[in-house]
């Protein structure tokens, strides 16, 4: 069947935001597809069904695989009994979010996951239909790749450690060579002292000769 894909990027409700899904899970554990779908006019009443689609990599076309209606999610495909559970917005016709969740992924979940949201709006003359569909693009990888803001923190922690300890050796090594100057200025000073005392307890005497 064909669908209406209507862009929303508008957010109408504080604390509601279309945050991007993730797009690569690791195989054997569990993964959240996300899909966030805000209202344009929250103080309009309304409410949603949430369909989930998946398609195959090298697949053309989409299989219906689950569908929530207020408080009754349903798993359409033999594929994934079992293994999806709703993680969208619950106690409410009127859904925002319409995350799934896949427990024990395999290599075959790669593929393209479509969400669509089929809303009604109740307006005070009549009802406003509205479908929005979002596309998720999923990868299955055998391990977790460390993102990248990851890997670059974990870079500048190395470098700013580096860092620090070459300012702690410059510092002992200044310290080292102000103490080292100051005990050699302490041994010429020292030094004079016991010239000059030595010059003072001389015998007046000495080189004088009487004929």
């Amino acid at each position: 069947a064909p669908f209406l894909i209507i862009s929303n990027k508008s957010c109408c409700k504080t604390g509601c935001a279309e945050v991007d899904s993730m797009t690569e899970a690791v195989a054997g554990k569990g993964f959240l597809l996300g899909c966030i779908s805000c209202k344009r006019r929250e103080e309009v009443p309304g409410c949603a069904i949430v369909d989930w689609h998946y398609k195959a990599a090298g697949s053309e076309e989409f299989i219906h695989i689950f569908r929530y209606e207020y408080n009754n999610p349903t798993i359409l495909h033999e594929d994934f009994e079992g293994r999806l559970e709703w993680k969208g917005t619950m106690g409410t016709k009127d859904v925002q979010t319409g995350s799934v969740f896949i427990h024990n992924v395999t290599f075959n979940d790669t593929g393209t996951y479509l969400c669509t949201f089929h809303r009604t709006l109740y307006l005070p003359l009549n009802e406003e239909h509205v479908v929005i569909s979002k596309e998720v693009e999923l990868t299955v990888v055998e391990k977790a790749n460390p993102e990248l803001t990851a890997v670059i923190s974990e870079i500048m922690m190395y470098v700013l450690i580096a860092v620090l300890q070459l300012w702690m050796i410059g510092v002992l090594i200044y310290c080292y060579r102000k103490v080292y100057a100051e005990n050699e200025a302490r041994e010429v000073r020292k030094a004079a002292c016991s010239q000059s005392k030595l010059v003072e307890l001389k015998d007046p005497c000495d080189g004088i000769y009487l004929e």
